[in-house]
């Protein structure tokens, strides 16, 4: 019992939960692997950790399929940024490749005028449809698919007309990818395919050099690694390069130019097996060392490196199917969170009619976004990343059970006691922590629960850090807003003789609410 007391004083005191001891791998800030600068000698380096997530296609808009990679990537960010790490935070966007050939010739024939200003270049939404119309254009017209194919050697070449165009359609992409981005507060920067075109040939010259290519009938240039007997090909017979000779560039590229001692994949389950193998082939060349070699005395080293891949699954309808609209298109991300803000605000509207809402019409949309986002964003980070799961409105915007609404409301309810508390009884809150006058004391069984899992935060950090499934902080946050709405159904806050220390209480179980929101991606909202 005391040292819970003790515990939650030192929460209040500091402003936020204690940090997880890991074993002295707590980093101070030292300028990134660029800088000539090297800091201190007296301060540790910073582990730098790379995430590649997100990853949409150039001229595609986002949809549904990106959701999972979007907000599980940034919430392993944020996790492993509140570690004290340097994130690097990877955009790894498809902007190359064959399909671009194509592209650019359907622009040029149906848009010829797009150069002389912004009225000529289709928008997105066209853009969707200008791929598919490409795409059925370059499959029954042998001419264009020819002329496609040239450009794209054009393309690789540098042609100047074919890059401005490729420009104009990356350019165009991007806005529209801001725009999920600014709505779920993504941070990530753009560091796409063809970024790494030019250092493709040095990877495979290495290979070569260490007698590790297999040319293949036809000429390909393959690298086999164990336990798979499709190899990975860093050169296509035709002398192309394909997604194996990318990612391969692009590891070497993170690992030795960037410093990356941990990198971690986000991408759905089906590219798990290819990413393994290019794991094992940068363990097979050298750039990663295993953990359990042995060294000139045989003794067993640690491994050098941590490299992860966060497979996740897919997003289905209530057929259980791929989750798509009602015309079987897939479904615009940017129409997906719309809707959930909308009917979060239909939600909201109706509680402020009936006289249940504790928020002004000026602050209903930020209100409704903040819930809508974070409950799609809930709905999906509660869960294993490797399952799938039926998309529902319904379930995500409940008001009852394990969602981010429950958990917004719960917090939100906390925060009203503690403004009615300095409101009716003149206990401010913040003065009881700065004066540091009362102290917690954890008389009843239900105020010593909740302080036993305010308690469990450190515990849960330290068991995500392990495979940096952001469910673990879903399950803690859950469990602990149970406990407080125990906490304050069983123990009379207001009016009581133990008002500040129960205050106080309240006080220190919203501050870990907030932080637990912060890290799964949450907007907190203070009055529902």
């Amino acid at each position: 019992k005391e040292f819970l007391e003790t515990w939650v004083q030192d929460l209040l005191v500091r402003g936020a939960p204690c940090k997880p001891h890991l074993e002295g791998k707590t980093r101070r800030r030292s300028p990134p692997p660029s800088s000539s600068s090297q800091g201190e000698e007296t301060k540790e380096e910073v582990e730098v950790v790379v995430v590649d997530f997100s990853s949409p296609n150039i001229a595609k808009e986002m949809h549904v399929g990106h959701l999972r990679s979007t907000i599980i990537g940034e919430s392993v960010c944020r996790i492993l940024e509140y570690l004290d790490r340097m994130v690097l935070r990877v955009n790894h966007v498809g902007d190359w490749g064959t399909q671009f050939g194509m592209l650019i010739q359907y622009l040029k024939e149906e848009y010829p005028d797009f150069q002389n200003g912004d009225e000529g270049m289709p928008n997105i939404t066209d853009l969707t449809q200008f791929y598919k119309n490409a795409k059925q254009r370059f499959d029954e017209n042998p001419e264009f698919k020819k002329i496609s194919q040239l450009n794209v050697v054009k393309l690789q070449a540098g042609d100047p007309e074919c890059r401005r165009i490729w420009q104009v359609l990356c350019d165009v992409s991007r806005k529209e990818f801001e725009k999920v981005y600014d709505r779920l507060d993504i941070a990530v920067e753009e560091c796409g395919e063809s970024f790494y075109n030019d250092k493709i040939p040095p990877v495979i010259e290495e290979f070569e050099t260490k007698g590790l290519i297999r040319v293949e009938d036809g000429g390909a240039k393959c690298v086999f690694v164990d336990k798979y007997k499709v190899p990975l090909m860093l050169q296509k017979s035709d002398g192309g390069y394909g997604y194996d000779s990318t990612d391969m560039a692009a590891i070497k590229y993170r690992l030795e130019e960037l410093k990356a001692k941990h990198i971690v994949y986000i991408t759905d389950f089906t590219q798990g097996d290819h990413f393994q193998m290019v794991f094992a082939a940068a363990r097979k060349i050298g750039w990663v060392r295993d953990g359990d070699d042995e060294d000139d005395e045989g003794a067993i080293t640690a491994s050098s490196h941590r490299l992860d891949h966060i497979g996740f699954g897919t997003v289905q309808g209530e057929d259980g199917k791929r989750f798509k609209t009602r015309s079987g298109d897939t479904v615009r991300l940017v129409d997906l969170l719309d809707e959930a803000v909308s009917r979060m605000e239909t939600s909201l509207r109706e509680r402020m009619t009936e006289g249940k809402a504790n928020i002004s019409e000026e602050e209903l949309h930020a209100t409704a976004s903040a819930m809508g986002y974070g409950a799609v964003k809930y709905f999906d980070l509660r869960r294993n990343p490797t399952s799938n799961y039926i998309f529902s409105y319904d379930r995500m915007l409940d008001t009852k059970g394990n969602t981010a609404i429950y958990l917004l409301y719960a917090h939100a309810r906390l925060e009203s006691i503690i403004a009615k508390g300095k409101a009716d009884f003149n206990v401010d809150v913040d003065e009881l922590i700065s004066s540091k006058k009362t102290k917690v004391v954890l008389g009843h069984k239900s105020e010593r629960n909740l302080g036993l899992h305010l308690q469990f935060f450190a515990d849960c950090i330290e068991e995500t850090l392990k495979d940096l499934y952001p469910y673990h902080i879903c399950d803690f946050v859950y469990a602990l807003s149970n406990a407080a709405s125990e906490f304050v159904t069983q123990c009379k806050v207001l009016g009581s003789e133990e008002m500040e220390s129960r205050l106080l209480l309240c006080r220190a179980t919203t501050l870990t609410m907030r932080q637990c929101f912060h890290l799964l991606g949450i907007r907190h909202v203070m009055r529902i």
